[in-house]
Parts: C-alpha cells; structure tokens; sequence
C-alpha cells in the first residue's frame, strides 16, 4: 500500500474531532450474493433469533447509515426487508466475487453518498458502535479497513466513491478480491486496539462460514 496507511503511535489522533472529520455523507453496501458452499445452505437466510442473518446484518448498518443497498444473485431469496431507506439490487452476473457486488452497490448510490460501509451479511455479531467507528474514521483517506491478526477485513471496510476510478479497470482486468483496491489509494488501517472500548472481543468481524461457526454463534444467544 506504500506510505499512505496509518498505523501505530497516530491511530487515535483522529479521534478527539472525528465527528468534525465525519461531514461526509455514508451510505452502506451489504452483500449477500455469496454461493455457501461451505455452509450448505444460504448464509442470509440462517436465523438469529427472530431475525435472518440478512434481517440483522441490514438493521444494524441502516441504524448507522443509510440508505443500504442489498446486493443478492439474479434469483436469490431473500426474507422481507421492510425499513425505509433500503433497497435490493440484484446482479447480472451472478458469483463474480465481492468486487463485483462492490461495484454494483457503488455505481447505484446517488450523487449525495460520497462513501459507503461495506458489509458481507454472515457477521451476525456485527454492533452499530463498530460501523460508527469505521465511519467516523474515513476523514479524508479513500479507504478505512480494520486488520486483526495481520489479516485485513475488505467486507468491514469504508470506502469513499472515489476508488471507483481504480475499481472498475481491477474489475475489468479480472481481478475479484477487494483487497486489490488497496493499492494506489490512501488507506487508514485500524487495528485491535483501536476497537478495544467498543467490541473488544471483535465479534464485529466474526464471519460465519461453517455450520460448527454456525452452532458457536448459536450457543451464545441460547
């Protein structure tokens, strides 16, 4: 990523006038098009409670921002979403990766969105203080991405609309990861420790891919 990532010493600089830094306008993109192949069944429909994983996941990001878009495949089911503000996009082409259901999500917010969060919709333990936090941090970076145990989260991340310049060539030339936009743009990383106030176990980023991940995440709410 070169020299624009922030790290270290300077990571709770922004903090003190992060509302001041927030005057940009963030909207948010969930993604639900996935294939479950490892779980089996369709990750968005799986139950928490009286809620899908989709129900949930959309809740708590359009309690922070809105409106939200849900990207899902051409002929995917999804359960009803009722709140204001949100809306369902469907793919073209269906399985062509995050970046894809990305792009989709970026090019139908209207001119009045300058950045959107970006979720995948199998983070049920996903809390509203950790998708203020990513927010509040965009400030004038391009992307704002948490990294835990050297891994980076792109499915958790910030992104201002500007990176669709760079996206849309990635797409083109094949590439699917997200993490291929981190190059070439100005990228604050935050880590454990910045999170340590508001989820400090990081059940924000706990994905659920595998019925066992499925049955642990269960047994937390039984």
């Amino acid at each position: 990523m070169g020299d624009s990532s922030v790290t270290g010493g300077d990571r709770f600089a922004f903090y003190a006038d992060r509302r001041r830094r927030s005057f940009v306008k963030v909207a948010g993109v969930v993604l639900c098009g996935g294939q479950s192949s490892r779980m089996g069944s369709p990750k968005a429909l799986l139950r928490l409670g009286e809620e899908t994983f989709l129900e949930r996941t959309v809740r708590i990001v359009h309690a922070v921002v809105q409106p939200v878009l849900v990207v899902a495949s051409s002929e995917q089911e999804l359960p009803p979403l009722v709140l204001d503000d949100v809306a369902i996009l469907r793919e073209t082409k269906d399985h062509e990766g995050p970046l894809a259901g990305f792009l989709t999500g970026l090019t139908h917010m209207t001119d009045a969105v300058d950045a959107v969060y970006l979720s995948s919709c199998d983070m049920p333990l996903l809390k509203p203080e950790f998708v203020r936090r990513m927010t509040e941090s965009l400030g004038d970076f391009d992307i704002v991405i948490p990294k835990t145990g050297g891994r980076f989260h792109p499915l958790a991340a910030v992104y201002h609309k500007r990176v669709i310049v760079r996206a849309i060539p990635l797409y083109a030339d094949g590439h699917r990861r997200m993490t291929t936009l981190l190059d070439n743009h100005r990228v604050r990383v935050l880590e454990e420790s910045d999170f340590a106030d508001i989820d400090p176990g990081l059940d924000s980023l706990r994905n659920v891919n595998t019925p066992e991940e499925y049955a642990a995440v269960l047994a937390r709410f039984q």
